[in-house]
């Protein structure tokens, strides 16, 4: 009886299994016909051809439920209620894609990796993570998994050269850890109408002594930020500045985003600064985080960090609406949007379809967008061969805690969501580039000049200045929770910048000395340095061709310079 009833079970199964794919290709056609159509790189044939490979790899695992997670963003959720259903009918594989809050995502992460217990079957999680992953060695190499066990089920036609992002998520032993979903950057934000305004020009060329326009450097934002606060424009007093200063987790990410880099934090190098990285954190010629303070070499607390925190503070308490101080970093996204804004230093690009709304007061009746996007300006410590802002990419990543055939299924479903099949249209909807073929793709020529800059910088070679968190940071979520209280209390006023920063790098150091101790991460951990002066550090630093930590420079304001804003466009087609 047993036997009879295994015989027809495993007959039911081959039927089911047989039916999804055969079926699979109809599904497929009828996708393509929907949802895609020429929003692709690839040619209707190409597509089918594509479609064809995922049926085919996908037989193993039909009937298989996957669960997969990302943060609550346009384009994951675009993947969850529309690719996932794609995909399941297609392949037969059921997806359900959960959407929950980034800091929720590192904690199921964290979860799993602690307990070993499959959570989730593949994360979507910060490439900002790849010191973490690399160190700790509990997700999958996905150089070694498209090798071997996962070659079956890898994309012939994934084309891993055309992502813009995976030098964010290689490690410094040359293996890929991570491979990217979705990716936007940090860029300067203005008021492309204000600053080409002819009376506008003409007062601040005559107060300045210079011309309005982007700025390249801090003290050319300052003079503007000064300019605008108080002025009068279409009957509202604007402001010359937005930013945000609530003691909240999103006070850490403001900063942890290549806020000091952007300053002239750490050493020369890219995608980050080696051996001294943005966060001040220092490595050794082995990759051993060695100290955050000055005192052992790092540059958390160095001049350059205490600058870009009192500029922070100078700059909100007077060029800002008073609000802003008390606002969070979701509170203070929408309000350049509402028209009292002449500039932001920087905005996360993932706001771009928030911000090009019909109606809004930033954009004209037909739809173009009264502001643009350009490169951030930089501090006075700043020098050529430094990283200038950040980018976000959101990666896929499969623990080795997740079983095989499970994370072969996830695996499939995270080269479906990322596949020339889908990009194009993927990347209209939520503007997260992630492949070179798509930002080059005519329906984006198209559509740049709706959309303010975004494509022409994601065409200029400025943006390799444009980076995550690097390999320097040993364990993420430990450390990136304590930048939060400690800016934090710079922003309330209980503490000094320099003392906030102080209190910053040992707090991180003792992280450090606390992964040292357990040795849980083995010859690539940590291994603090013996303490020395910044002079000491400094001369060191300079003697083997390097920066940081820089000594302070007296007075910390540099010659204001600016770049006209369509001249600039032009100079990177040249």
């Amino acid at each position: 009886m047993r036997r009879q009833f295994f015989t027809s079970t495993t007959a039911l199964v081959l039927l089911l299994g047989a039916g999804n794919a055969y079926a699979g290709m109809d599904e497929a056609k009828a996708f393509l016909d929907a949802e895609i159509k020429d929003m692709s790189t690839l040619d209707r044939a190409a597509q089918e051809a594509e479609m064809q490979w995922f049926i085919d790899a996908a037989k193993p695992f039909a009937g298989m439920d996957i669960k997969v997670v990302s943060e609550t963003i346009t384009t994951h959720e675009y993947e969850s209620k529309t690719l996932a259903k794609a995909f399941a009918d297609i392949t037969g594989i059921k997806i359900t894609h959960d959407l929950i809050g980034e800091g929720d995502v590192v904690e199921k992460l964290q979860t799993q990796m602690q307990s070993g217990e499959n959570v989730y079957d593949a994360y979507v999680n910060d490439s900002d993570l790849i010191g973490t992953h690399w160190r700790y060695q509990q997700a999958r190499s996905l150089t070694d998994w498209m090798a071997n066990e996962g070659k079956d089920v890898t994309n012939p036609n994934l084309d891993l050269a055309d992502f813009i992002g995976t030098k964010f998520t290689t490690a410094p032993d040359g293996d890929l850890y991570q491979l990217p979903d979705q990716q936007f950057a940090n860029l300067y934000w203005f008021r492309y109408d204000w600053f080409n305004d002819e009376k506008n020009k003409a007062d601040f060329k005559a107060k300045y002594g210079y011309d309005l326009g982007v700025p390249v450097n801090w003290s050319a934002y300052e003079d503007i930020a000064e300019f605008f606060t108080g002025r009068e424009i279409d009957g509202k007093k604007v402001y010359g500045h937005m930013d945000y200063g609530k003691k909240d987790p999103s006070l850490g990410w403001r900063f942890t985003d290549a806020w000091l880099s952007m300053a002239g934090n750490g050493d020369k190098g890219l995608p980050n600064g080696l051996p001294v990285d943005e966060w001040g954190i220092k490595v050794d010629e082995k990759s051993r985080p060695v100290g955050s303070c000055v005192a052992r070499g790092g540059d958390t607390n160095g001049p350059a960090a205490v600058y870009s925190i009192q500029k922070y503070l100078d700059w909100m308490k007077a060029y800002a609406p008073a609000a802003a101080q008390g606002m969070t970093f979701s509170e203070s996204g929408p309000v350049p949007a509402q028209g009292e804004i002449a500039q932001q230093m920087f905005m996360y690009t993932a706001f771009t379809a928030d911000m090009v709304k019909d109606g809004l007061p930033v954009v004209n009746e037909d739809g173009t967008p009264k502001w643009r996007f350009a490169p951030s300006p930089h501090g006075v410590y700043w020098k050529d061969g430094m990283k200038l802002g950040y980018q976000d990419v959101g990666s896929w990543t499969l623990l080795k805690s997740t079983p095989d055939d499970r994370a072969k299924a996830a695996w499939l479903y995270a080269q479906f969501v990322t596949s020339k099949t889908v990009d194009v249209k993927k990347s209209h909807v939520g503007l997260t580039l992630i492949r070179e073929s798509t930002i080059q793709h005519k329906s984006f020529t198209d559509r740049a000049p709706k959309l303010g800059g975004l494509i022409e910088f994601y065409r200029s070679p400025a943006r390799v200045q444009w980076s995550p968190t690097g390999t320097n940071v040993p364990d993420y979520p430990k450390l990136a929770q304590l930048w939060w209280q400690a800016i934090g209390d710079a922003s309330s006023g209980a503490k000094t910048p320099q003392e906030a920063m102080d209190s910053l790098c040992a707090e991180q150091e003792k992280v450090l000395e606390r992964l040292e101790r357990a040795g849980v991460q083995g010859d690539i951990g940590p291994k603090l340095a013996e303490e020395k002066t910044l002079e000491e550090w400094n001369a060191d630093a300079v003697a083997k061709g390097n920066l940081a930590p820089q000594l302070k420079i007296e007075p910390e304001k540099d010659k204001p310079q600016t770049i006209n804003y369509d001249e600039l466009v032009k100079s990177w087609n040249n």
